[in-house]
């Protein structure tokens, strides 16, 4: 329904051209996108001022990316002393630093979901509403401070109630845009522009975008009675959509359906199958990987520049022979490195073949991009303890859990895709499609190999390090190879089940390997 809206927007955009220089002759060129009724309602509003909200949003995408990203770094930073119990460590960074970066990282998305949203009703902006927006992204550059305060000092009220403070003042500036937008209605959707349920479409808009502030507004009260239920509440903000659409399926069930307006499901709505802008989509997601990559060097620059007193006092003033202890170090470097880039490589293939990206598809998404962010944590865990110490292998271990949830999520992505794939798939990869069984080996091959190297490591434990960054070096030949690996595994396939396929009296039979997908998948 999202993409239909979508289209007949972009239909009718040389339509309302032609009526916007009937009206206003020698205007700019780009005028804004409204109806003939929108201006002739609105004959006194300034027209000039505004402009496509595409640039604003590529900004606003890159800035959330970034500090969704950031967050990790709290946690990526932790020092933990050699002769520590690792055990300990991760108990304590899983229970108050890792969870609550997961926590912030999925409540940011939430305001990325909503701030896309928001735009695909506004399709035109001016200085006001450019302004407003700026004042959002300041709070939400914001939010890293706040987290951390709330990761150092978990059981402090300040750190949540700041956090839930800027998250409703944030809740409210987005209210204000609306209401802005809606009284120059030029500035919205040609949809709704063109609806006798403007004012209907308004106050939905509003009781949603709301929700969200009002969880918080409880979670900072309960904060001062029980502050692990405040944690409790913004947990729920993030699956707020799958609740509330539980909640109306069961009074649904209860009291039967209740009669809704056309226009109450068009924009807004909580349905897990509602369209997200793919566009956006991988702009964020683009964000994200490229950030991780870019804190792997930061950690390279900051920790792996000896300083020249040592250089000379240890080393006798060669920086060579100072470079080489740092070996180690170059080497988690650019196995991380390839880890990022492949992954990024996986997802670029994936969306390659996604038309539409739905609510649920968004969420996958999200849980992948958190696990991403946390590959700092495992390039720095890989080389901060002694060789063949009993620390060394469960910080190995942990970031093969990291690499395997990055990648399990992707592969959930096209599950869930595969859902509804008439919609959300290019047919080349719906289950039959000719690249059906090459898009499961590409999605599947980090989350085997990564669980692998774990089992792995639990019996050659002396060599856990070694066995992981020989898993990230043949990782990218392995995609290299890949197709022709899948093509000799359905080969053999083939040859064990089908047999009677190579004899010559069918031959003339066709040689596809659709047969063979359902066996595979």
């Amino acid at each position: 329904m999202g993409r239909h809206h979508h289209h007949r927007d972009g239909d009718t955009e040389e339509e309302h051209a032609a009526v916007v220089e009937q009206q206003v002759g020698e205007d700019a060129e780009g005028q804004p996108a409204a109806s003939t009724e929108s201006l002739a309602a609105s004959e006194s509003e300034p027209l000039g001022g505004t402009q496509s909200s595409h640039r604003l949003l590529a900004y606003s995408d890159a800035l959330i990316s970034i500090i969704a990203t950031v967050m990790i770094l709290p946690v990526a930073h932790t020092k933990m002393e050699n002769d520590e119990e690792l055990t300990q460590s991760i108990q304590l960074l899983l229970t108050t630093k890792i969870a609550v970066y997961l926590m912030t990282f999925l409540i940011v998305t939430v305001a990325w979901a909503a701030h896309i949203r928001l735009f695909q009703v506004i399709v035109r902006i001016d200085d006001c509403v450019a302004l407003l927006n700026l004042a959002c992204m300041m709070l939400i550059t914001f939010l890293p401070y706040t987290f951390s305060l709330m990761a150092t000092f978990p059981s402090n009220v300040l750190g949540i109630l700041l956090f839930c403070g800027c998250v409703m003042v944030m809740g409210v500036i987005q209210s204000a845009i609306v209401l802005y937008a809606f009284s120059r209605p030029f500035l919205l959707n040609r949809h709704i522009q063109e609806s006798e349920n403007r004012a209907f479409y308004k106050h939905h808009i509003l009781k949603v975008l709301l929700r969200v502030p009002l969880m918080c507004l409880f979670a900072s009260i309960f904060s001062f009675i029980l502050f692990q239920l405040s944690y409790v509440l913004l947990a729920v903000v993030i699956f707020l959509p799958y609740i509330s659409q539980c909640v109306k399926w069961c009074r649904g069930k209860v009291i039967g359906p209740l009669e809704e307006t056309p226009d109450s499901v068009m924009f807004y709505t909580y349905l897990p199958s509602e369209p997200l802008s793919k566009e956006r989509v991988e702009a964020f997601s683009d964000g994200v990987y490229a950030i991780v990559a870019t804190l792997l060097i930061l950690d390279i620059c900051e920790d792996n520049v000896p300083d020249p007193s040592v250089v000379q006092k240890r080393f006798g003033g060669s920086l060579v022979a100072a470079l080489q202890a740092y070996g180690p170090e170059y080497l988690a470097y650019f196995g991380s490195f390839a880890t990022v880039g492949l992954l990024w490589f996986v997802h670029h293939s994936l969306f390659l073949h996604v038309t539409k990206a739905t609510r649920l598809m968004g969420l996958m998404n999200t849980l992948s991009l958190a696990f991403v962010g946390g590959l700092p944590l495992a390039y720095q865990l890989t080389h901060e303890f002694p060789h063949e110490s009993r620390n060394e292998l469960e910080a190995v271990q942990t970031s093969c859990v990291i690499v395997f949830f990055a990648g399990v999520f992707q592969l959930a992505i096209w599950v869930v895709a595969l859902h509804n794939e008439r919609e959300t798939l290019h047919p080349s990869v719906r289950y039959g499609g000719p690249e059906h069984v090459f898009m499961l080996a590409k999605l599947a091959l980090y989350p085997c190999v990564a669980l692998g190297t774990f089992f792995l490591t639990c019996v050659l434990s002396r060599f856990s390090v070694t066995i992981f960054h020989l898993m990230e070096i043949i990782v990218p030949f392995a995609f290299l190879l890949l197709r022709l690996l899948v093509r000799v595994a359905l080969a053999l396939l083939r040859l064990l089940f089908c047999p009677r396929r190579g004899e010559p009296g069918n031959m003339e039979e066709d040689d596809t390997r659709v047969p063979f997908n359902p066996l595979v998948t």
